[in-house]
C-alpha cells in the first residue's frame, strides 16, 4: 500500500504542536510498517531529516501554504493532483485539513476548535475558512480522530457526529523529558533562575493562554506569601500580546518574572524538570502537551479546570479557575504544600505513564491498516 501524509508542519528546527505529533507518529509509522510505502507531501523544501526510512519518499508541492487563500490553493488544487501522480492509497492528515476534491480516502486529526470558542483570536480570513470548511471536512474524512475527550466532545457537540465514530489519540510525549537529579536541576536553577525556586509556563503567548492572568496571579501570590520564588515563562510571542505586557509592567513584581525564548528541547526538558510546579492556566486547550511532559519529569501540576486540562493533568493537579487570578495564586500556595506535594507528584507521575506516541501510533494505525 502506498499511503500518503500531509507534511506541512514538519519544519527544521521550528516543530510546535502539531508538527512535534506529526513527527513522532510518522517516524514510528514508518519503521512499524516496512512493507508499506509513504509520500510525504510538504509544501515547501524539506530537511532530509524527516525521510525516516527507506520506504519514505518527500515530494514539495506548491504553493507554501501559510494564509488561508493559499490554504485554499494547496489542498483543493495543489495536493490532489500530487496525490494523483504519486498514485496514493490514502491520505493521513494529522493538521485538521484535507481536500474536499478528491475521492481518495483521508483520515482527519483535530486538535481543538478553538476558533469557535475565541474568534475574535483569529483574523476574519481564518475564521471564514474554519468556519467554511471544518465541517466539510468532518465529512469527507474517512476517519477523524480527536487529540482528546474533550476535543471529541466538542466536535461532537458542534458538528452533530457522533462521540463513537470519532476516535481518541492522545499525544505522547518525549523520551527527553524524564526526573532531574537534585543536583542537575540546582544547576539548571543557577544557570535561569539566580538559583531561585520557580513556577513554569511553557507555551506561545497569544490571549488563549491566558499568560496574563498568570502574571497577575503571580503578583497576588507573592503578594500574599512574600516567597522568593520566579515565575518563568517559556515562548514565542504570537498573537495580540498587549495585555500580557500590560500585566507584567503593572507588576511590583517584574524581575522576578522572566521570559525566555528559543529554547532547545534539550534545555526546555530540563527547565522543566527543575520547576517547582508547572502552570497551565489557559482557557482553552485541545491537549495540553507541557503539562503532560511536566508529569513524566516528576513536577507537580496546577491547571485550569475546563477543556482537556483536568483529563490531561490526572487526579494529582491542583484545578483553579482560569479567569480568576486569585484562584490561581490560590493553587499557586497550595502546591507547594510539603505535606501535599509527594502525593501529588506520584499521582502525576503515575497518570502520566498513560500517555505514548507508540498508544498514538497504535490508535491511528489500527483504523487506517485494518
Amino acid at each position: 500500500m502506498k499511503l500518503g501524509i500531509n507534511a506541512r508542519f514538519l519544519l527544521k528546527d521550528r516543530l510546535e504542536g502539531i508538527g512535534w505529533f506529526c513527527h513522532e507518529v510518522i517516524r514510528r509509522m514508518v519503521t512499524r510498517f516496512p512493507e508499506h510505502q509513504f509520500v510525504l507531501f510538504f509544501d515547501r523544501p524539506f530537511d532530509p531529516e524527516f525521510i525516516y526510512a527507506g520506504n519514505v519518499k518527500g515530494v514539495v508541492v506548491q504553493p507554501p501554504a501559510r494564509h488561508p487563500v493559499l490554504w485554499y490553493l494547496w489542498f483543493e488544487y495543489s495536493l490532489p493532483a500530487a496525490m494523483r501522480r504519486e498514485s496514493v492509497d490514502l491520505l493521513i492528515s494529522m493538521d485538521g485539513f484535507l481536500s474536499t476534491r478528491t475521492s481518495i480516502p483521508q483520515y482527519l486529526v483535530i486538535h481543538d476548535l478553538a476558533y469557535l470558542h475565541y474568534p475574535g483570536q483569529v483574523s476574519p480570513a481564518v475564521r471564514f475558512f474554519y468556519r467554511y470548511f471544518t465541517g466539510r471536512y468532518l465529512r469527507k474524512a474517512q476517519k477523524v480522530f480527536a487529540v482528546s475527550e474533550a476535543t471529541r466532545r466538542d466536535i461532537s457537540t458542534h458538528f452533530a457526529i457522533p462521540e463513537h465514530q470519532i476516535s481518541v489519540c492522545y499525544n505522547g510525549v518525549r523520551d527527553v523529558f524524564k526526573p532531574l537529579h537534585m543536583e542537575e536541576a540546582d544547576e539548571v536553577r543557577k544557570q535561569y533562575s539566580s538559583g531561585e525556586e520557580y513556577f513554569l509556563f511553557v507555551g506561545a503567548l497569544h490571549p488563549r493562554k491566558n499568560v496574563h492572568g498568570l502574571i497577575r496571579a503571580f503578583t497576588i501570590f507573592k503578594r500574599n506569601t512574600h516567597s522568593p520564588m520566579l515565575l518563568l515563562i517559556i515562548g514565542r510571542r504570537a498573537w495580540q500580546t498587549q495585555e500580557i505586557d500590560e500585566a507584567y509592567h503593572a507588576s511590583e513584581y517584574q524581575s522576578d518574572i522572566r521570559f525566555l525564548d528559543h529554547i532547545s528541547s534539550v534545555d526546555l526538558s530540563r527547565l522543566t524538570g527543575a520547576a517547582s510546579c508547572a502552570v497551565a492556566p489557559s482557557f482553552l486547550e485541545g491537549f495540553g502537551v507541557p503539562v503532560l511532559e511536566a508529569l513524566r519529569c516528576g513536577i507537580p501540576v496546577i491547571c485550569s479546570d475546563c477543556f482537556s486540562l483536568p483529563e490531561v493533568a490526572g487526579p494529582g493537579a491542583v484545578l483553579f479557575k482560569p479567569d480568576d487570578p486569585a484562584s490561581i495564586a490560590s493553587a499557586m500556595q497550595e502546591i507547594l504544600r510539603e505535606d501535599l506535594r509527594s502525593s501529588r507528584i506520584q499521582q502525576g507521575f503515575q497518570h502520566a505513564m498513560q500517555f505514548s506516541w507508540e498508544r498514538t501510533t497504535d490508535v491511528i494505525c489500527n483504523e487506517i491498516l485494518k
